[in-house]
């Protein structure tokens, strides 16, 4: 029987970092179908623009921005502007990889060619903070930066285990803030579902939900 062929998964989108930036945020890479120019109607082209993804309506929910979700450039332009104004910017680590199965698994990469994190830190001075939109399980985007972290005989240093994780390091003459979220995709929600602080809260109040758990931990870093 004949093998699948291999899948060539190219990041679609340029890495967005504007002058002044002090925070990115960090994953690995769209769905398939935004490299192959087959969107969705709702969703958004540009990155975490997947109508299935949950990041941009949490940012939508806690900022209040009104954002349209298609696949007009004026939804594009609102993220920007957004991203701009909250001096906020966004670099997945995947440039590329292969895939046998045409997916957005992270564990389905392999071939990975990534992007370097530590040279955007060099580039933009401004730049303190990492949020990655997932953890160090493998072939998330907070396992592949800590492996170029090891290829510089660097380490995070931890400061908080508890959801946010967040660490320290230094880098570029300046200290470096790692913050790792619950990814915004609805493959967390199993996970959420199990944590204690959901069954409190769900417990608590019934109508309570992943996107409510989401949007609580999302404020705390987006607006510390």
């Amino acid at each position: 029987m004949q093998a699948a062929p291999e899948f060539f998964h190219q990041h679609p989108y340029e890495i967005f970092i504007p002058a002044g930036t002090t925070k990115i945020i960090v994953g690995t890479l769209p769905p398939p179908r935004f490299s192959l120019g087959r969107l969705k109607e709702k969703d958004v082209n540009f990155c975490y623009g997947s109508c299935d993804g949950m990041l941009w309506p949490v940012l939508d929910t806690i900022f209040n921005l009104s954002l349209h979700y298609d696949n007009s450039e004026g939804a594009v332009n609102e993220r920007k502007t957004f991203l701009r104004h909250e001096r906020l910017g966004i670099c997945d680590i995947v440039e590329s990889c292969k895939r046998k199965k045409i997916d957005a698994s992270d564990l389905g990469m392999y071939d990975i060619t990534l992007r370097d994190i530590l040279l955007q830190l060099e580039k933009h001075q401004d730049l303190t903070t990492i949020i990655f939109t997932g953890g160090n399980s493998k072939n998330g985007p907070e396992y592949f930066f800590r492996q170029q972290l090891r290829a510089q005989n660097l380490s995070l240093k931890p400061h908080n285990n508890d959801i946010p994780r967040k660490h320290t390091f230094y880098y570029a003459g300046k200290e470096i803030k790692t913050i790792a979220l619950t990814s915004p995709s609805n493959a967390a929600n199993r996970a959420i579902g199990s944590t204690a602080h959901y069954k409190k809260q769900k417990a608590a109040n019934p109508a309570y939900t992943t996107f409510d758990f989401r949007v609580e931990q999302y404020k705390k870093v987006f607006i510390p």
